[in-house]
């Protein structure tokens, strides 16, 4: 019983914390649902201006990559 309490402790302290991870994923998530949903409703003008599609495709860029290095970094 003790050998495996100290088994599984030290699996426990091996493991890093996929908090990041689960922020990152969870904004990018959010974000992909608003931007659906903007464009649902207002599929015909959206998005309104050039430097809003850019500002759209930045923060999804920027969202994206924050996910995939953080799943590399708490991998």
């Amino acid at each position: 019983m003790l050998a495996t309490l100290i088994a599984f402790a030290a699996e426990e302290a091996e493991e890093s914390s996929k908090t990041l991870f689960y922020v990152c994923g969870g904004l990018l998530a959010v974000w992909a649902v608003v931007v659906s949903a903007m464009g649902i409703k207002a599929h015909e003008t959206f998005p309104s201006s050039q430097s809003a599609l850019r500002g759209v495709m930045t923060i999804s860029v920027v969202l994206i990559l924050a996910a995939m290095a953080s799943a590399v970094i708490t991998g």
